[in-house]
């Protein structure tokens, strides 16, 4: 068993026994304090050591440039301002980014081999500037607060608190009563804690947020000296290394990393890509923080255990060094692009390799240079944290003894039940599919960002293409030009939908007497990030191969709205109906779709895919109707297979119609031209242009409700495409809103999906209820088994195979089996799996 299963069945058994490793404040070594402060000017300025080294030249004049440009600013600062432009007293955001300058400021006289090391001039500038702050703008309670909770509970802390940290000589000397005062009112501000501290049952401090506020309290303990801060501190920092068992919560927090991989914050928000990179970057500082002080409870186990989030939650995600949009919330509307997003990554695993042990040190040291070699557009160093990462980085890159290997195999299926998503990687792509349920968000909104999300968590995929470079297909450019309501994989109402601010005219919908507030509970559940109301979503996996399922439904605050829960002046929108599936194989992903439609009566469309390309790209597209009819460009027409090349960059995509309901399709090319604004408010108004192209299936208001099926097949060629639709391997057995399944002949695998009570029968197999169901069968007559509930609420699912009587070759707790003369009866044990694939070989 890996210590990542371990510590999912015994999280707080392990927590405890770390814990019990720190010792009390009373017994703490006195030089603890002062080496944490040694441990964090060498994290965020870097050691003489580090500095020298050539590759880190860029990263010190990265720190130089920084607080050159900053002191000229304060320089040139007119009334009510610090720094020039930066105007204080009623933007919360422009607070935290003077306290952010103060402290590159510090940076850079605190790091060897910079220009402005042990200027003591340019230190008290940022001492007088402290004082300042707090005396004019921060120190006052009654007002302060202002603006966004994370300014003043997280933002201005941690900038304020690391600057503290590393001019605590001059503070002592020029005003040694600042940093206690200053900590004591960073302990004020904790509104949402508990008398100026951590509240573990706090909604607000859980996963990324409760890594940051305890890594504060580290520094705020070694800048006073105050071991029992510390101590608390690590404590509380230990329970996000917990993995969260979701029929058992501690303090009820539903967010961390749950024993599939899946990362959650905001409750229900799947969020692997950017909050959960904050939390992986918050926790490897706090091993590097703690490292030689009896504070470290076991640091060997916590990098041990970061280490394991990388192979299983981080890696499956990160496709040719871009993270991928699924895992993103709100963040997908920002301006930076997948590849930036993976560099806080790259530098948490460098420095995990440094610190983890054994085999997955190595392994982790091979991934950073893995990532190195296969991504468009490698990380920057010099936007690296450390410097002492720099070097450690450019080390790893050059020694010959590390090979460049990937931490997972470039054949993988990664189901992540606990947040509705799935990755399916092959040589060559990536599918990366988002669904959502009672348990899981369609989207997150929020500060004015992802002001179109509507549909992102409705079965929406991102197929990525190996070799491309992926700005060019995903990224803010492609919610900016492509509709919402036609993302990849979405079934959506044909309807014009109006974003939060223009719908209230402001961030949020604001009715106190009602309890919305801008960071209320009713706000977060049906404005901000509401989950659906299907409790199917779901899918199984079987090694390397996988299936999906979904339910639509309308969402919390539709459902909220229609009970008379909501005020009449709260706008919400319904889902249309559908019954998806997707089985993801070698060469295709198979999708069916049933019950198709709208109760309401409103038009719905299908998009199989979207994709966009450059302006200038030479995109082509060729194709088949069913009647042997040429198709080369955009029109409706009863399609057998399409192929859209993007040759300019190289890639292809196949698709083909399948089974005996074939729906005519809408092929559609043309430029967009939209600003990034469209998206985000905080993105500057700049045009971009793109040829956008979808494949979908349209339905005319009233029109009954369809059943459809296709194949998406990455990189297939015409001739390929051909055959396929002539007569390819994959048999549509069922689609139905009862039950949907295929048979692949060439992998022997026959994959099924049933969403309603009683017994379904598909072929030789039966399953009695809901369940996804994958049944291999090898050449030599072994059979694998692979079942999930999809709903997370049946304590058992049935099946039987009918034929010749199988047993397991190993003995299962998770199945019994029952052989008859019809075959046999196999019992999975679902309970408590939380959607998870329980898999049995029998023979």
């Amino acid at each position: 068993m890996s210590r990542r299963a371990l510590l999912s069945t015994l999280p707080a058994g392990a927590l405890l026994a770390l814990a019990g490793r720190i010792p009390a404040a009373d017994a703490a070594d006195p030089d603890d304090a002062a080496r944490v402060v040694a441990n964090a000017t060498a994290v965020f300025c870097g050691t003489a050591e580090s500095n020298a080294r050539p590759e880190v030249a860029g990263k010190l004049a990265a720190i130089e440039a920084a607080a050159t440009s900053h002191l000229a600013a304060m320089d040139a600062a007119g009334a009510g301002e610090l720094f020039h432009g930066l105007g204080l007293g009623t933007s919360d955001p422009h607070l935290s980014t003077t306290f952010q300058y103060l402290y590159e400021i510090a940076v850079a006289t605190r790091a060897p081999g910079s220009a402005l090391l042990a200027d003591t001039a340019v230190q008290q500038r940022v001492v007088d500037g402290l004082r300042l702050l707090h005396d004019r703008y921060y120190g006052d309670q009654s007002a302060g607060y202002y603006g966004n909770w994370f300014t003043w509970e997280i933002g201005i802390s941690t900038y304020a608190s690391r600057t503290l940290v590393l001019l605590g000589d001059t503070l002592a000397a020029t005003a040694p009563a600042l940093t206690a005062t200053y900590v004591a009112t960073m302990d004020a501000y904790l509104r949402n804690g508990k008398n100026g501290d951590v509240d573990l049952d706090s909604r607000f401090h859980t996963g990324a947020n409760l890594a940051d506020i305890t890594t504060n309290r580290v520094l705020q303990g070694a800048a006073l000296g105050d071991a029992a801060r510390i101590t608390k501190a690590v404590t509380d920092q230990l329970t996000v290394y917990a993995t969260v068992d979701p029929y058992a919560l501690r303090h009820g927090v539903t967010d961390g990393f749950y024993a599939d991989g899946s990362f959650l914050q905001h409750s229900s928000v799947a969020y692997t890509g950017s909050y959960g990179t904050g939390l992986l970057t918050r926790v490897v500082q706090t091993v590097k923080l703690l490292d030689g002080t009896g504070y470290a409870p076991g640091g060997a186990d916590l990098a041990d255990i970061a280490a394991d989030w990388v192979a299983g939650s981080f890696a499956p995600l990160i496709v040719e060094g871009w993270m991928t949009e699924a895992v993103k919330g709100r963040a997908v509307s920002r301006t930076g692009t997948g590849y930036a997003d993976t560099a806080p990554v790259v530098e948490a695993v460098t420095d995990l390799s440094g610190h983890a042990t054994g085999e997955r040190a190595a392994a982790l040291a091979s991934y950073v240079k893995h990532l190195r070699q296969v991504t468009r557009a490698a990380p920057d160093p010099a936007g690296f944290v450390s410097p002492v990462s720099v070097a450690a980085y450019a080390a790893i890159l050059a020694d010959p003894a590390v090979p460049a290997r990937d931490i997972n195999p470039a054949a993988l299926h990664r189901a992540y039940p606990a947040m509705d998503r799935s990755v399916h990687r092959r040589p060559g792509w990536t599918f990366v599919l988002a669904r959502s349920s009672a348990r899981v968000s369609g989207y997150e909104y929020m500060s004015g960002e992802n002001l179109l999300p509507w549909h992102q968590g409705a079965g929406a995929h991102y197929l990525y293409l190996a070799g491309q470079d992926q700005r060019e297909a995903f990224g803010v450019d492609y919610f900016t030009t492509v509709p919402p309501d036609r993302l990849a994989g979405v079934t959506a109402p044909d309807e014009t939908r109006l974003s939060v601010p223009e719908l209230y005219g402001t961030q949020w919908y604001d009715n106190p007497a009602a309890g919305f507030t801008s960071s209320s509970e009713s706000q977060n559940a049906y404005v901000y990030f509401p989950r659906g109301t299907n409790a199917h979503s779901g899918g199984a996996a079987l090694g390397p191969y996988g299936s999906a399922a979904m339910v639509y439904a309308p969402d919390a605050a539709w459902t909220a709205a229609q009970a008379g829960l909501l005020p009449a002046d709260f706008t919400a929108y319904r889902a249309a109906d559908a019954t998806r599936s997707w089985f993801m194989l070698d060469d295709e992903v198979v999708v069916l779709a049933a019950g198709v439609g709208d109760r309401a009566g409103r038009p719905v469309t299908t998009t199989a895919d979207a994709r966009i390309a450059g302006a200038p790209a030479a995109v082509a597209l060729t194709g088949r109707t069913r009647h042997g009819a040429p198709v080369t460009g955009p029109g409706t027409a009863p399609l057998a297979w399409l192929r859209y090349a993007d040759t300019t960059q190289g890639t292809a995509v196949g698709y083909v119609l399948l089974g005996p309901h074939r729906p005519d399709a809408t092929v559609s090319l043309g430029t967009v031209t939209r600003s990034r604004r469209t998206v985000r408010l905080g993105n500057p108004d700049t045009a971009v242009t793109k040829q956008v192209f979808t494949l979908s299936f349209h339905q005319a208001a009233g029109a009954p409700h369809a059943a459809f099926a296709y194949a998406v097949l990455p990189g297939a060629d015409e001739p390929r495409l051909r055959a396929y639709a002539a007569g390819g391997p994959v048999s549509v057995l069922a689609n139905t809103t009862g039950v949907q399944a295929v048979r692949h002949s060439g992998l022997g695998l026959l994959a099924v999906n049933t969403f309603t009570p009683g017994r379904h029968r598909v072929g030789r197999l039966t399953v009695d209820g809901a369940a996804c169901v994958l049944v291999r069968e090898s050449r030599g007559g072994t059979v694998e088994v692979a079942v999930a509930d999809p709903t997370t609420g049946r304590d058992t699912v049935t099946l039987h195979l009918a034929g010749r009587p199988l047993r397991p070759a190993a003995p299962s707790p998770a199945f019994t089996a029952r052989q008859g003369s019809g075959g046999t009866t196999l019992r999975a044990t679902t309970r408590h799996t939380y959607g998870e694939s329980l898999t049995v070989t029998l023979h």
